[in-house]
């Protein structure tokens, strides 16, 4: 999944990117709010992590402008503001969570998870699809409660498709999700990995209709 980093202090911007990088998420930084607005209207992200005391354009302001277009889209904020009317007014615009400065890096991860898990419309770290289960906190997969050995791409693909399950994800969705943006043959390494994928889960869990894109059930 791909995250949209808004934070000017480049310090804590590049700790961040780096923090979720290794735990295997893709991510764009922005170090002003017009900044961020590009980013965020050329690209698809799942979540986007938006600190409040911005230059150029504030953080209340960018989510605004999120908000009109996009009402669903999980936002978190981050502020080294603590005092409760920032964080009324920061929900009252439309974001879904608030973290004060100076926070842990592992309360962060364990909001944005939850964040993501709510998005997609499951409610705890496990999305269990007949006899595939998926545990989105250790990053594992087990099919009849064996867990499956996967390469680091097999799983985001499977995780992304499970939570995204019964609707028809383009390959090119999947790409701008899981691979890195300057990514040769990606469409090609997708086919080489969904192959491989269902080699190790049960036939006919990921479908794919023709010039669409492919799901899960």
């Amino acid at each position: 999944m791909k995250l949209l980093i808004v934070e000017d202090e480049l310090s804590l911007q590049g700790a961040l990117y780096r923090g979720f990088h290794k735990l295997g998420f893709l991510a764009d930084a922005a170090s002003d709010g017009e900044e961020a607005l590009h980013l965020f209207f050329s690209n698809n992200y799942a979540l986007v992590i938006l600190d409040l005391n911005m230059p150029v354009l504030q953080g209340m302001d960018v989510l605004s402008k999120i908000r009109e277009e996009n009402k669903d889209i999980p936002v978190l904020i981050l502020s080294a503001k603590s005092e409760i009317e920032d964080k009324i007014e920061g929900l009252d615009r439309g974001a879904n969570d608030f973290l004060a400065k100076p926070f842990h890096f592992s309360e962060l991860e364990a909001r944005v998870r939850a964040l993501l898990r709510r998005s997609f419309k499951t409610g705890d770290s496990f999305i269990q699809i007949e006899n595939v289960k998926v545990d989105t906190s250790s990053m594992r997969l087990f099919v009849s409660d064996k867990e499956v050995a996967l390469a680091k791409k097999e799983y985001r693909i499977i995780e992304y498709l499970c939570l995204r399950r019964g609707e028809t994800v383009s390959a090119t969705e999947i790409i701008e999700n899981i691979w890195d943006n300057d990514a040769e043959n990606a469409h090609e390494s997708l086919k080489v990995h969904i192959c491989n994928l269902r080699k190790k889960i049960p036939e006919g869990f990921i479908k794919n209709m023709r010039g669409r894109g492919y799901y899960v059930e």
